[in-house]
């Protein structure tokens, strides 16, 4: 069976208070459908202070999903760990563990935009050993004992439901993210098909003595939309996959790696790339993969539009898939 993934990041270049909150509305009641049509995942992530409106709060969204569902895990890949308070962020996960049964599935990567640390007031320079402080609180946190913590004896209540912990990934392309995940026993989250990082984090688990595992993209995992017609929609709606991939590429520097790697600059040269792709229910099919990820609302895609391929996944693509 594969694990299907919708993802939102619930982009609108040109939103009004008003289309912004109709495009959040729908996209719970996407995850909703979802939820009783056979998908596992619901995916988002988090950015700061940018023009086209990309969701800056990924928990309070994953809450919303998470009440309007009942069986789908809802993952947050990623959030930017030194940006949040420890402490607040330990019980912001507890509660929605709590509120779930275990559903959540939190991601802490350390970013790659310095000017969301600049907008936060955090240290760029520091970024690292904020990570550290805030992993190594939230798994104290969650034991619901008190701790040490910058010179002061707390305690984080209440205890959340999973044991040991809430899941909780180590994000990042680095060797220091795969040392800080394996130091803490826990699983890491490479941001691409990283086979060589994934080697290095099993020797560091070997070096520290602990124990983990690779949640780690296929060496191909394209982020789809589907159609009976996948020409009218590159006619028609093909600047805004090109909007989302262009965005991208602008945060993108020397040795840093984003969640889409994309050199396009017009959309023929995006759908050739193969980074986005748009297939009919049976290219889906034939495809075959083992991970599905469909993005129905990418860069700005009109409601109607992420409906449409949304529902072909769900009632045309999964059940010949088994699902």
């Amino acid at each position: 069976m594969p694990v299907t993934v919708v993802r939102f990041n619930l982009v609108e270049p040109r939103a009004t208070p008003a289309s912004l909150g109709a495009r959040y509305r729908a996209a719970l009641e996407m995850a909703a459908y979802a939820d009783t049509h056979g998908v596992t995942t619901v995916q988002t992530e988090e950015h700061h202070g940018v023009a086209d409106n990309w969701l800056p709060s990924p928990f309070v969204f994953a809450g919303a999903v998470l009440g309007a569902t009942r069986r789908i895990a809802v993952t947050v890949a990623a959030a930017i760990g030194p940006l949040h308070d420890p402490l607040r962020l330990a019980e912001d996960i507890g509660v929605l563990d709590l509120l779930s049964g275990g559903r959540l599935v939190s991601v802490a990567g350390i970013g790659y935009r310095a000017e969301e640390y600049e907008r936060a007031g955090v240290p760029w320079a520091r970024r690292g050993r904020l990570q550290d402080e805030l992993l190594e609180t939230l798994l104290r946190a969650w034991t619901s004992e008190e701790f040490a913590y910058r010179g002061r004896t707390v305690r984080v209540t209440p205890r959340p439901f999973t044991e040991p912990h809430p899941l909780l990934l180590v994000g990042g392309s680095s060797r220091a993210a795969a040392r800080r995940a394996a130091r803490l026993g826990l699983p890491f989250f490479p941001g691409a098909h990283l086979p060589e990082l994934e080697a290095y984090y099993k020797e560091r688990l070997v070096e520290y003595g602990t124990r983990g595992w690779t949640m780690m993209p296929a060496a191909e995992t394209p982020l789809l939309h589907l159609a009976e017609d996948p020409d009218r929609v590159w006619a028609a709606y093909g600047e805004h996959f090109l909007h989302e991939a262009r965005t991208y590429a602008s945060w993108q520097g020397a040795g840093i790696r984003s969640a889409v790697r994309s050199a396009a600059g017009t959309v023929d040269e995006l759908r050739a790339e193969g980074v986005y792709r748009v297939l009919t229910p049976d290219e889906c099919v034939a495809r075959g993969a083992d991970q599905l990820v469909l993005h129905p609302l990418v860069g700005g895609m009109p409601v109607d539009e992420g409906w449409r391929s949304l529902r072909l996944l769900c009632e045309d693509v999964l059940p010949r898939l088994g699902v």
